[in-house]
């Protein structure tokens, strides 16, 4: 998802080269959806390149640990991209948290605009089809330390991981029986194997 390239013949490096490269609709597009992330965007949070897309993340300064499906990746928060057929933009905000997935859905239906949403990506093929106001309240509405919390309730993260099944200690009184029965299955076994030679 957050993997997928942006259409583009080289991958930048900086925000103003992705928008360098875009057809002129398209950074005007993307760059409007910008201004409003960055109008809204909380302390914690920084805009860089993640993925081939312009990112906006918690930088390893703020979270340390990073993504945990690639610590050496600040932890992703939203993303704009051009892709071949449409823009989008990916809410990582919204994704994984109920209530804000329906607060962000009912708020942009308030609109009247088509939402067109998979897991966290709105596409749109133009400008005019984004509700702006509510994509700003979305970024708004999320806190770096708010983001932060609720990441970690949700992904456990290495070092917090819980103690394996094996690994629990055992109950004395079933300790106890364990090793009472070891001796007794050792004689049955060796009264077995008499009987065998003796019918020998």
């Amino acid at each position: 998802m957050l993997a997928t390239l942006a259409a583009m013949p080289s991958e930048p490096t900086t925000v103003d080269q992705y928008l360098a490269a875009l057809p002129e609709d398209r950074r005007a597009a993307l760059s409007a959806a910008r201004d409003v992330i960055l109008e809204n965007l909380g302390e914690g949070y920084e805009e860089g390149i993640q993925y081939g897309m312009i990112g906006y993340y918690v930088p390893h300064k703020v979270f340390p640990a990073g993504y945990h499906a690639d610590p050496k990746q600040p932890l992703p928060f939203a993303s704009l991209a051009s892709q071949k057929s449409h823009m989008a933009v990916y809410l990582m905000c919204v994704y994984g948290q109920p209530e804000q997935e329906k607060w962000f859905r009912e708020a942009w239906a308030k609109t009247g605009k088509k939402l067109d949403m998979g897991k966290s990506c709105v596409r749109f093929k133009k400008l005019e089809d984004v509700a702006l106001d509510v994509l700003g309240e979305a970024i708004r509405r999320v806190p770096a330390k708010a983001y932060i919390a609720h990441y970690e309730s949700v992904i456990r993260l290495p070092g917090k991981k819980k103690a394996p099944a094996a690994a629990k200690k055992e109950p004395a009184a079933k300790k106890a029986s364990t090793a009472k029965s070891k001796p007794v299955a050792k004689k049955k076994a060796a009264a077995l194997g008499a009987r065998k030679e003796a019918r020998r």
